[in-house]
């Protein structure tokens, strides 16, 4: 029986690859964005500054998530509160498992994936892999390429020591990040990922920098060094690709197209003000076009949630975004019942399912 490894596989093992029902596959439940803040503009300065979010700011945090500290953070007690609430309700709403794509860089909390998923249900799959040069380590960024596959390995098949009582086994690799150009460091991380694949047979997925040609420099790599096509995840796309036809020829290379903003309604985005974040109805029109081109067997969808201010405590859309207000419309748009699970249900499981 085909199998994913999700947080509580300490606990349970392995559960088979039919039972993790509606997922969201690019979420953060637990991390630390404090070193991805933004000046705010200088009128706003003393209102994003302050350290809570309140009515009389969330307008403003809206349009500058990144220029206030306070949003930065789901470490805090504050913070996992709302993400414990957040998933109850994702799970009352028909969600089944979120796949945590914090990794090594990025503040993973493993303990923490565990313990949420134990309080409300809901499976969890947590990620391994390196984030950004930028977010590394002096000591991180002079790993070879084989430490970082015996670690990814090691993550994923004998797992890490959260505690004495708790060993918790990845379930995936990623996000696998990197800038434009791509770094040395992200080449090397790129390289071990595909090679470690390949022997695993594990899913990946990766973060593209902000640039037409990232993800197809990404998949070069990523393909030479060994790994799968199809178990490979390209995230952010609505971001990547302006125009549809770059889009329509990246998924002839059989790649999952990832589109992850969903809920994320500010055209203006704060780490690239040169490029226009699309809105909800623009990424429910790209899925539509790859249906349209019978793509659909390659569509992945989720919210990439990582700041307070989109969780329904803070005023947010909330993990259940997409089961809500989107997967109706997707509907009305023409998209039956069935096309809908093959996107949510069956092809996150396909990408998940490995040798474990």
């Amino acid at each position: 029986m085909a199998q994913v490894q999700t947080a509580l596989d300490s606990v349970t093992g392995a559960v088979a690859s039919n039972s993790l029902g509606y997922t969201l596959t690019h979420e953060h439940l637990s991390l630390d964005l404090n070193s991805f803040h933004c000046d705010p503009p200088q009128p706003l300065a003393s209102i994003l500054k302050q350290p809570r979010i309140t009515l009389e700011n969330l307008g403003y945090i809206r349009q500058y998530p990144y220029s206030n500290i306070y949003n930065l953070s789901l470490h805090d007690e504050d913070a996992q509160l709302a993400v414990r609430k957040d998933l109850e309700a994702f799970k009352r709403f028909g969600g089944g498992t979120i796949v945590d794509n914090t990794c090594h860089g990025l503040g993973r909390n493993l303990g923490r994936m565990h313990d949420i998923s134990v309080a409300t249900g809901v499976k969890i799959v947590a990620g391994t892999g390196h984030y950004l040069a930028a977010k590394q380590t002096a000591s991180t960024l002079a790993m070879t390429v084989e430490q970082m596959t015996d670690l990814y390995s090691k993550e994923i098949i004998s797992g890490v020591d959260v505690n004495p009582s708790l060993n918790i086994k990845c379930g995936f690799i990623g996000e696998v990040a990197s800038g434009w150009p791509l770094h040395d460091f992200e080449k090397k991380a790129i390289k071990a990922t595909g090679e470690i694949q390949e022997v695993i047979g594990c899913g990946v997925s990766f973060h593209p920098g902000f640039n037409e040609e990232a993800p197809f420099e990404i998949v070069r790599l990523y393909l030479e060094a060994g790994g799968k096509a199809s178990k490979c995840v390209m995230s952010h796309l609505d971001l990547a690709f302006v125009s549809d036809e770059k889009l329509l020829e990246f998924a002839t290379l059989g790649i999952f197209t990832q589109f992850d903003f969903f809920g994320f309604e500010c055209s203006y985005f704060q780490y690239d003000p040169h490029v226009d974040m699309i809105s909800d109805a623009q990424r429910i029109a790209k899925v539509l076009k790859l249906v349209a081109e019978g793509r659909e067997n390659q569509v992945l969808m989720s919210q990439d949630i990582h700041t307070k201010h989109r969780l329904i405590s803070f005023g947010g859309h909330g993990f259940s975004h997409i089961l809500n207000n989107i997967l109706p419309r997707l509907n009305v748009r023409g998209l039956s019942l069935e096309q809908i699970d093959r996107i949510t249900i069956e092809n996150p499981s396909l990408w998940l399912q490995g040798k474990f």
